[in-house]
């Protein structure tokens, strides 16, 4: 097996994909879009969108490296693709934010991520709407038109603002809206803004300070998380587990270990 890809490398075929892709999601949102399926609740839909944008990017993936894996939101793992060091796998959300797409809220976007050997090393969130472009390699730094991203330099959680998301099982939301409820009166604000990729490349230009949420799967974080890391947040777990579904914490390093603590309190991995 040959040696791995550059992730610059990477980073410009992922690009070129997911601004292919915000382009389809946007033509077919001006024409209408409607619920195609729901997903684990009645409020978790899908729409025609989401399916052919997924379609799209496998189908470019495979022309331009026929090899690799893909693990997709709607589609699953659409090829078995490479094992070891060398192996890449691309983690696509072809339209993350879909309630507010079908609202025709401009906060939704393409994630496009390149893992090697189980380390995502390239990865792009695109807004469909407004056509706002983050990328991140390992090591190379994020970026958004040409600007390197810092986050914010808060360091008093009280004057924190903190963007999270909600399931959409009706017990887990409840759960987090009591955590929201206990949890306000020890920051700034609260956003609620509804795809989270963006949320965290919010917090990797300081538009929001930290965020958490539980519940997110890995074309949920992958793309948003590395350029969140690569921005200086710490991106974590709770109690040092890595990010993943129980909670995903991204906080500078300042604010991590009070915002990480009062989650914590909170019970905020818990509930349903």
């Amino acid at each position: 097996m040959g040696s791995a890809p550059e992730p610059q490398e990477l980073l410009e075929i992922a690009v070129t994909v997911a601004r292919d892709a915000a382009a389809t999601a946007y033509r077919m949102r001006t024409e209408g879009v409607s619920v195609a399926a729901t997903k684990s609740t009645a409020t978790d839909v899908v729409t025609a969108a989401d399916r052919a944008v997924e379609r799209q990017v496998i189908e470019a993936l495979r022309r331009l490296r026929p090899g690799d894996a893909v693990l997709g939101e709607e589609y699953g793992g659409a090829d078995t693709g490479p094992t070891g060091p060398a192996g890449v796998r691309w983690i696509v959300d072809p339209i993350d934010g879909t309630v507010n797409y079908l609202y025709d809220i401009p906060h939704s976007a393409v994630s496009l991520a390149a893992e090697v050997g189980g380390v995502v090393v390239a990865g792009v969130v695109r807004n469909v709407t407004t056509g706002e472009e983050w990328t991140a390699t390992a090591g190379g730094g994020a970026w958004r038109d040409g600007r390197r991203l810092r986050c914010s330099t808060e360091t008093d959680l009280g004057q924190t603002l903190v963007a999270t998301g909600f399931g959409y099982d009706p017990k887990r939301r409840a759960h987090q809206a009591r955590v929201v409820t206990e949890l306000i009166p020890h920051v700034r604000d609260i956003r609620r803004l509804g795809a989270a990729s963006l949320d965290l490349c919010f917090a990797a230009e300081g538009r929001v300070d930290a965020y958490y949420e539980k519940g997110l799967a890995a074309w949920d974080l992958a793309a948003g998380g590395l350029v969140a890391t690569e921005a200086g947040l710490r991106v974590g777990g709770l109690a040092g587990a890595e990010p993943g579904p129980d909670l995903v914490i991204a906080a500078p390093p300042a604010l991590f270990a009070p915002l990480h603590d009062r989650l914590a309190d909170l019970d905020a991995s818990g509930g349903p």
